[in-house]
């Protein structure tokens, strides 16, 4: 085991993968090595998410086993979102943590490292500072996560929408936007680097730039970006904000051709008094509107959507609204979860009433649903030539992902023959199947 060395491991949504990224960035500029194995790493990091139940479980999974096999010299810090909601009773459920450091100063890793490791201590390092939002004194770390030939560029942190179900303001604080020719100046570096995809996250891309003072802030940051690398191949908007998907940002979607026809937007719900209950937009007729007005001005247009089923108080007659609503929308993807109970949240007094049971009743009746209309979607596609980024070769076989397929959360494109790890490539697609494509590398048109 060397003495600076690291092994971290990165908990929830590409969000939080970009601030393990960055921390990894820190680490390796104050002369840590990266392990991909825990047993021969000094220092040990989870990256934690506390989002909704389940992830909170599996954070404390992953801490427990590397606490338990923790060696002499070893050791553990637990960060994150779940260590900033719940610092103290994190170190109190899983004994075994020497440092505890909150999501909002994500940037001061390497100072809590090295104040762990001056030596045992009865009680664990607690790095949890008031802060109102998450920092802006980055250190000079991309706030990127490079995988293959794509990227995550988180644009904003925190957010100001009043979702009642949800926590991240209160993990989180307010909305921040990065500045604009930071997002730029990542761009151009990544492009440098062989990335062909820009996938733009936050936990609310359609506010950004509100606290800048900047109106239309989305719009004007794609402008600028596709006129600052204007080789990027691909850039991809994932979560959108019902409400805030403006005339503007379609015109510049439908016009630069470098933006994908693709967007993320969860809409939880599609009955207007289960919207109201969670403090979502509940103009359910906005929502038609919109999605018309974006399919006439994009015909390629793939949506991703995501809804909460089991929220308190959602009758048998609201399900329905939200089971119809999917049948006669067909997203392109769509997924869904089931409530989960967060104290603290504005929903907590509502407390959990919905059956599980019937939850996961309803998870299903959804989830059956949205397959058929996934497959049938696919399926139009079949004899289309689609543009393919290339991620993975194996015995005869490519995998990639079209303009339909976000990173992680969407399906693949199955290809026979040769083709280039990190190529976007012409497919012609020959068949169809639930979540994947499949299809042979088209022939190239000759021009006399």
């Amino acid at each position: 085991m060397a003495k600076n060395t690291f092994h971290l491991v990165s908990m929830g949504c590409a969000k939080n993968t970009v601030d393990s990224d960055s921390m990894a960035q820190l680490l390796l500029r104050d002369g840590y090595r990266s392990m991909d194995d825990p047993d021969k790493a000094a220092v040990l990091i989870v990256n934690t998410c506390g989002f909704i139940g389940p992830a909170k479980e599996e954070s404390y999974k992953v801490l427990g086993e590397l606490a338990a096999a923790k060696r002499s010299g070893q050791v553990l810090i637990a960060a994150g979102c779940l260590t900033q909601r719940y610092g103290v009773e994190v170190a109190q459920k899983v004994q075994g943590i020497d440092g505890i450091l909150g999501t909002r100063r994500w940037m001061d890793i390497v100072q809590v490292v090295r104040e762990v490791r001056k030596g045992p201590r009865p009680q664990p390092v607690y790095h949890l500072p008031e802060t109102a939002t998450v920092g802006t004194d980055e250190d000079d770390a991309m706030r990127v996560s490079v995988a293959g030939a794509s990227a995550y560029v988180k644009v904003a942190d925190g957010c100001r929408r009043p979702c009642a179900f949800c926590a991240i303001p209160l993990i989180k604080g307010t909305a921040v936007s990065r500045p604009v020719e930071s997002i730029i100046n990542e761009a151009r570096i990544l492009r440098d680097n062989g990335v062909r995809e820009l996938v733009l996250i936050a936990q609310d891309t359609t506010d950004y730039g509100h606290d800048l003072g900047m109106k239309e802030g989305l719009a004007t940051l794609l402008e600028q970006l596709t006129d600052s690398v204007p080789d990027m191949d691909w850039i991809r908007i994932m979560y959108a904000y019902p409400g805030y998907v403006t005339d503007r940002l379609i015109e510049v979607m439908a016009t630069r051709k470098q933006i994908l026809p693709y967007l993320d937007m969860p809409l939880q719900h599609a009955h207007p008094k289960t919207l109201y209950r969670m403090k979502r937009p509940s103009n359910i007729d906005w929502v038609h509107k919109t999605l018309a007005k974006m399919r006439a001005a994009i015909p390629e247009l793939a949506i991703r959507t995501t809804f909460i089923v089991g929220y308190p108080g959602e009758t048998d007659e609201e399900f329905q609204a939200l089971y119809d609503f999917v049948k006669e929308i067909r997203f392109d993807r769509a997924g869904a979860f089931e409530f989960s109970f967060e104290p603290g949240t504005t929903s907590a007094p509502l407390g959990d009433p919905v059956p599980a049971s019937v939850k996961l009743e309803r998870f299903e009746r959804l989830m059956e649903l949205q397959q058929p209309i996934s497959l049938q979607v696919n399926q139009s596609y079949v004899g289309k030539t689609l543009d393919v980024l290339v991620e993975g070769f194996n015995d005869g076989i490519a995998v990639g992902r079209s303009y339909r397929d976000a990173p992680e959360v969407d399906g693949y494109v199955l290809i026979e023959g040769q083709a280039e790890v990190g190529d976007i490539v012409p497919v012609r697609i020959t068949g169809a199947m639930t979540y994947d494509l499949t299809g042979v590398p088209a022939q190239k048109l000759i021009t006399l």
